[in-house]
């Protein structure tokens, strides 16, 4: 029965916080509290030393920040999953907590069988994210996507950009002054502009090249030239 046993660390700065945690998830069994820290440093050590399945850490403690101290819990701890519990519901502070590696991100308003839940699936391994932030989260995503996509051919011209992605869906210069209606030479200019500015030795590599980096997202191969 043991084996089936979730062991927690908790840490908050606040005792209350912790008695009430203790209380709450200990109270259905198959929780066990074997730490407590009531700041981020003290988190790490009491990792360290006790492997836990799984560390509940609030974002603000005195000294090191829940963020950081979970980015050293699952580098030094590999065994340990960790969700942040926190009052604190910024989109900066989700995309921080989860590049530091943490499974799950829950508010402290959560019910209390929410809770019990969203610790057991990020002991299973399973990432859980409070549903008041997933919009949010994804905007992020979204728009840093779009950020890198952008990036990739931040040095080309709109001209050149509706190229290449003609040249991604393999059409030859022939082809693309047609449905461009321009010159084949000037498409032929294009696309050396276009093979110069990206680093490609060749249209095959150009192609390859806006796959990799998604030019799809940018924009859509039946795109036309303004004349």
């Amino acid at each position: 029965m043991s084996s089936f046993i979730t062991r927690l660390l908790i840490a908050d700065d606040h005792a209350v916080v912790r008695a009430g945690l203790r209380a709450l998830l200990e109270k259905n069994g198959r929780f066990k509290v074997i730490a407590e820290a009531s700041t981020g440093e003290e988190a790490v050590r009491l990792a360290q030393q006790h492997q836990p399945d799984v560390a509940v850490l609030d974002i603000r403690m005195p000294g090191m920040s829940g963020i950081d101290a979970c980015s050293r819990i699952v580098k030094s701890v590999p065994n340990c999953h960790v969700i942040i519990l926190t009052s604190y519901a910024e989109d900066e502070l989700v995309m921080a907590a989860i590049q530091a590696g943490a499974s799950g991100y829950v508010l402290k308003r959560i019910g209390d069988n929410e809770l019990v839940q969203a610790i057991e699936r990020v002991s299973r391994g399973e990432g859980i994210l409070d549903p008041a932030m997933t919009s949010a989260v994804f905007d992020q995503v979204r728009k840093a996507s779009q950020t890198q996509v952008a990036s990739a051919f931040a040095d080309l011209t709109p001209q050149e950009l509706v190229v290449l992605a003609h040249v991604a869906e393999g059409m030859t210069n022939r082809q693309i002054a047609v449905k461009l209606f321009l010159g084949e030479g000037t498409v032929r200019n294009y696309v050396s502009s276009v093979l110069q500015k990206i680093g490609a030795a060749n249209r095959a590599e150009a192609a390859a090249y806006a796959v990799k980096h998604n030019i799809g997202d940018l924009i859509s191969p039946d795109s036309s030239s303004e004349r």
